[in-house]
């Protein structure tokens, strides 16, 4: 069994002095359609965070049941958290790589109070003038990144199935967006919608807007 995420790195800062620590990452970099959303999950030292160790991970790890099940747990325990997202437009017009950065602006300027220390995942954000780590895989290091990924990842999916409505017979319901076969056959049969990104190469190619 894999390790999952722990407290070691929140554990050092907290020792330090920082107490409003703020978890950040990110979902929805690689789909066709939707936004990128990201989130910032800050843990009290003096909460007992027992009840996520062992259970939280990289959202990418766990089924949609066991998210479902965290994000409500982290909700509980978390002292703050924070969602932002970038547009599929500001995706266009940014390229993915800025349009993450502004979500993870977003999600910070969303917490109630603001965080004393940043821990990203993989991104950096040289613009925020906060002590940071970017940390490669730090969804599956990470306590509190890994809770963020978890809310990032349950707030997308939830959104992309309200857009399924708005927007039907694409399937963004059952693929979120992602870049199925399914998805493909949608496109073909029905060009992109408002939602999608198309500067994406995939979606360029059924894109016969003037």
């Amino acid at each position: 069994m894999s390790e999952r995420p722990d407290l070691t790195v929140e554990r050092e800062l907290w020792a330090q002095g920082f107490t409003r620590i703020a978890g950040v990452d990110e979902a929805g970099r690689g789909p066709w359609a939707g936004p990128v959303v990201a989130a910032a999950v800050i843990f009290s030292p003096q909460t007992d965070l027992s009840p996520l160790l062992g259970r939280v991970d990289d959202s990418k790890r766990l089924s949609p049941q066991q998210r479902d099940a965290l994000y409500d747990l982290i909700l509980d325990l978390a002292s703050a958290v924070g969602v932002g997202q970038a547009s599929p437009k500001e995706i266009d017009a940014l390229g993915i790589g800025p349009a993450t950065q502004l979500a993870m602006h977003r999600a910070l300027v969303a917490l109630p109070f603001p965080p004393d220390y940043l821990l990203i995942d993989y991104v950096a954000l040289p613009d925020v003038d906060l002590p940071q780590q970017a940390l490669v895989k730090g969804d599956a290091r990470v306590l509190s990144i890994a809770a963020a990924s978890i809310i990032a990842k349950v707030t997308r999916d939830r959104w992309m199935m309200q857009l399924d409505e708005q927007y039907p017979g694409y399937g963004f319901a059952q693929h979120k967006g992602y870049g199925t076969r399914a998805h493909r056959n949608a496109l073909r049969r029905l060009g992109p919608s408002p939602i999608h990104r198309r500067t994406w190469r995939p979606v360029r190619e059924w894109d016969n807007t003037p």
